[in-house]
């Protein structure tokens, strides 16, 4: 019991079944299936692949038809007329208030200028810079530095308060 393998040993070749009946297949068929490189497994692939590929057109097909439908939505409630009550009339809808904050942004932008910066304050800084590098272990030696930039930038402030207010 047990002693003997359940597999012929020696076999390499795959059986071929030749019945003396015919099959009603081709034998051209036959030869033409035995002779193809596709397998099981490349068929199952191949239609594995052509599987995710529908997926994947119809997920698109889908997110853009809800995107279609939430921008249809935020159209139809933003072009909504007020309501009646008071209370919700003086309170403007997500979306209007959302466009006036994009238009806003877009002309902080557009102010959005960098300024040449005086003489006096870029000479301070530079000093200010060079005596950390020179000192970069005793960042405290540069006090008199940090001053004189700290008393420039007051300069610098002043002078555009005086300007804008007066």
């Amino acid at each position: 019991m047990g002693s003997s393998s359940s597999k012929p040993s020696g076999i390499s070749s795959p059986h071929v079944w030749k019945g003396n009946s015919s099959t009603g297949v081709s034998q051209d068929l036959i030869e033409s299936l035995q002779s193809s490189p596709e397998t099981d497994a490349s068929r199952q692939q191949a239609i594995e692949l052509e599987i995710q590929a529908r997926v994947a057109a119809e997920l698109k097909r889908l997110r853009a038809q809800e995107a279609g439908a939430l921008r249809e939505a935020q159209e139809k409630l933003s072009a909504e007329a007020p309501s009646d009550d008071p209370a919700q009339s003086n309170k403007p809808s997500h979306y209007t208030v959302s466009k006036e904050v994009a238009a806003l942004r877009a002309k902080l932008e557009e102010r959005r200028k960098l300024r040449e910066v005086p003489e006096s304050v870029e000479k301070s800084r530079s000093e200010l810079v060079r005596c950390l590098r020179d000192n970069d272990r005793r960042p405290l030696d540069c006090w008199r530095e940090v001053e004189a930039f700290k008393e420039e930038v007051r300069r610098m402030e002043k002078g555009w308060v005086d300007k804008v207010v007066g």
